[in-house]
């Protein structure tokens, strides 16, 4: 079963049981999944990486929402986001643990030959190709600026 089609039986349940907010992340998820399906120049299909992708972005979109509102003293509109962002993350590929991300940037920065923040880009182009889904862009971003410098 493919991610869209879980989405679709996962918001059949999260009706049944009246999760309100379950229900509403669910359905940000569909739409978002639709709309990528139907986008212009789309073969009507969507892949899990594709998928992925739209998840991770969701997620990302949260936490700063999330963020912005605590900044502003409404945790009454950042516990919503977060919750939201728990239902979204089951979906996605277990992430990676900073000592195992590190481990897999040190031997990136060996395959592409880095020596210092010069090389930051040939490490990162190749580091986003082969991490995607795995970690955040960000966290990667950071481990390898302290690698490298």
């Amino acid at each position: 079963m493919n991610l869209f089609d879980q989405i679709s039986e996962d918001i059949k349940a999260a009706m049944l049981a009246k999760e309100k907010v379950r229900l509403q992340a669910l359905r940000g998820i569909k739409k978002e999944f639709l709309e990528a399906k139907t986008a212009k120049g789309g073969d009507g299909e969507l892949n899990d990486e594709t998928a992925v992708k739209i998840l991770q972005k969701m997620v990302k979109q949260r936490k700063d929402s999330a963020t912005i509102y605590k900044e502003q003293g409404r945790d009454d509109l950042a516990a919503p986001e977060l919750e939201e962002v728990s239902y979204i993350e089951v979906y996605l590929p277990k992430q990676m643990s900073s000592e195992e991300l590190e481990a897999a940037l040190k031997e990136i920065i060996l395959q592409v030959g880095a020596s210092g923040p010069q090389d930051m880009g040939k490490v990162m182009g190749t580091a986003t190709k082969l991490l995607a889904g795995k970690a955040e862009g960000k966290a990667i971003s950071e481990t390898v600026k302290r690698l490298l410098s």
